[in-house]
């Protein structure tokens, strides 16, 4: 007997019954039948499928078992980039679609899929409307939103990818720790991908991120440290959390610091083990007088995939409670500590009657390290960090200081003994005196991104490391003339068994004033091109008669031939970058 069932349809107010009839029906025609509208044989196109990146879409795969997937997002007419990449069955599974990114905003996109269908190859074309990107409006802004403008593109670099990683700086802040700390950090960012034409192809909506209403510190500060994983997937974190999403917009995690933590920012740095290391603060520090205070940018922690803390770097303890050298601290430039910025700063104080906070001083509680990246060396199971205030140093799993790559003034006789003796190309030992060194060799000065870098293996006693020298307080003085500083990207051979210094490598000081980023910036070692990638972040800081802008180059350090070089201007004179980094398209291949 076949098998009904009783749909019950209140009909009483439109056909005047006074009660209420059963239809027997097959049990399959209960499900309404719908028509879908689509554009090629495979199903309806959801843009921005999860809701924070608006030029991405997904094309339901509607039921289908489709393989050797190509998608190509077209380039605009006259030249624009296309942006290409395959999807394996396991991105085509993860979206039960595919998935598309890439779109231009404001535009109707041009999309080519490829594809089999039960063995006959297919190729369809999709045009998919990106909406304009929204940004935040607020006081002292000049435009929209960053203009990338292209200097130069060697034909080979055509297809490039750059992220950036830009902030606004907030006009309210009313956000503080009772006990210091650095909650007060609670500017948005501004995160895009531009192809080599300047073209936005990729956006994260900060907005469905952050308060706006500034009233859950859990949900504020600027988003910071992004890092590519291997499968494409983003790591980053925000203040007091750190997240992992998918290019597509789709949250892998994102979880609130460990109880204890606070205030991540600078460095989300992925290990080969799949954990994390976090530039945190801690809150409530015990001080060994009985005074309690959140501390400043001084602890490192490492994170398991669950979420677990496995280790601690505090590096109060490590450096001896509160012994530090101040000298390079009162020669730093007070209008600009990293995104501190204040033109009308004068002088920076050292005193242990100031108050705790994030303010640039020496002590517990304050902002005397300002650790802003961290480099894991696998071969001793090491890290490897850059403290603006004080210099690189590398400290092992047994939290002690294996050597300091700074000028040797101002360190204790114990760390004095750690720092590293530079020599020339011949293992000779190279003259300083006074933080200033005979020939071409220098020290890096409130520097930034200290990685090993990638150009070497990095596997016996002799590392390499790449670092962004910002410059400022270079020689442990101010120069006469701004016009006089300068930054650069720098290469350096580590010796470690005989704790030696060799600087096979610089770029930017030729440049002068014109490179010079007084904050932030990065370089990284790109193998796939063979080039080092730069952001000289904040260009222009100190010429308020001039558009702040990022300056963003690729390099050949063989022969010092600029392949890529584009300028990134910045919509607001308060608005400044922190890195910028390369994006590989080839994020579906997992």
């Amino acid at each position: 007997m076949k098998k009904t069932s009783f749909i019950c349809v209140a009909l009483a107010c439109a056909l005047g019954f006074g009660g209420a009839f059963l239809a027997p029906v097959p049990a399959n025609a209960a499900v309404l039948a719908h028509q879908v509208k689509t554009q090629g044989e495979l199903g309806t196109v959801f843009i921005n499928p999860y809701d924070v990146a608006p030029l991405t879409a997904v094309i339901d795969r509607a039921g289908k078992d489709i393989t050797d997937i190509h998608v190509r997002v077209l380039g605009k007419p006259n030249g624009g980039i296309d942006i290409s990449y395959d999807v394996s069955p396991h991105a085509l599974l993860t979206h039960d679609g595919v998935p598309v990114w890439g779109l231009y905003p404001d535009y109707l996109n041009e999309v080519e899929v490829s594809y089999k269908f039960e063995g006959v190859a297919k190729k369809e074309i999709y045009k998919i409307y990106a909406q304009p990107i929204v940004t935040v409006s607020r006081d002292f802004r000049f435009s929209h939103m960053q203009r990338a403008v292209p200097k130069k593109v060697d034909p080979s670099f055509k297809n490039r990818l750059y992220l950036i990683n830009n902030t606004i700086t907030g006009i309210h802040k009313p956000l503080d720790w009772r006990r210091g700390g650095a909650a007060s950090w609670n500017d948005y960012t501004e995160n895009f991908v531009v192809d080599t034409q300047g073209e936005v192809r990729w956006y994260l909506d900060y907005q469905k991120f952050y308060d706006r209403h500034e009233i859950d510190v859990r949900n504020g500060g600027m988003m910071m440290g992004f890092h590519q994983l291997g499968n494409g997937d983003l790591s980053f974190g925000m203040a007091q959390r750190y997240m992992r999403y998918d290019m597509m917009g789709k949250e892998v995690y994102n979880r609130v610091l460990p109880r204890g933590y606070i205030d991540l920012s600078h460095e989300v740095m992925p290990m080969p083990s799949g954990d994390l290391l976090l530039r945190v603060g801690k809150y409530d520090y015990h001080h060994a007088d009985g005074r309690v205070s959140h501390t400043i940018r001084d602890h490192i922690i490492e994170v398991d995939s669950t979420g677990k803390v496995v280790e601690e770097w505090d590096l109060n303890e490590i450096f001896g409670k509160n012994v530090y050298r101040a000298n390079l601290i009162k020669a730093l430039d007070a209008r600009a500590v990293c995104l501190n910025i204040d033109m009308n700063a004068k002088e920076i104080k050292i005193s242990d009657d100031l108050p705790f906070g994030d303010i640039t001083s020496t002590g517990t509680g304050r902002n005397w390290a300002h650790v802003n990246s961290i480099s894991y060396d696998a071969s001793d199971d090491s890290i490897i960090l850059s403290l603006r205030h004080q210099g690189i140093v590398k400290i092992g799993r047994d939290k002690k200081v294996k050597w300091i790559l700074a000028s040797p003034e101002g360190w204790s006789e114990e760390f004095k003994a750690k720092v590293l003796v530079p020599v020339d190309k011949n293992g000779k030992k190279i003259k300083c005196e006074n933080s200033k060194c005979e020939g071409d060799f220098d020290w890096s000065w409130t520097q930034h991104t200290a990685w090993l870098t990638a150009r070497y293996d990095n596997k016996g006693s002799v590392k390499h490391l790449s670092v962004f020298d910002n410059g400022d307080g270079r020689g442990m003085e101010q120069p006469a003339l701004k016009e006089d500083k300068y930054s650069r990207a720098v290469e350096y051979k580590i010796d470690e068994k005989k704790g030696t210094v060799e600087q096979t490598w610089e770029f930017g000081k030729e440049r002068g004033f014109e490179f010079y980023s007084a904050v932030t910036s990065n370089v990284e070692w790109q193998k796939d091109k063979g080039t080092y990638f730069i952001s000289s972040s904040n260009v222009n800081l100190l010429r308020p008669d001039k558009t702040i802008k990022m300056v963003l180059v690729e390099i050949d350090p063989k022969s010092n031939e600029i392949k890529f070089e584009m300028d990134v201007e910045s919509a607001s004179r308060d608005d400044v970058a922190y890195r910028a980094l390369v994006i590989d398209p080839n994020i579906f291949s997992y």
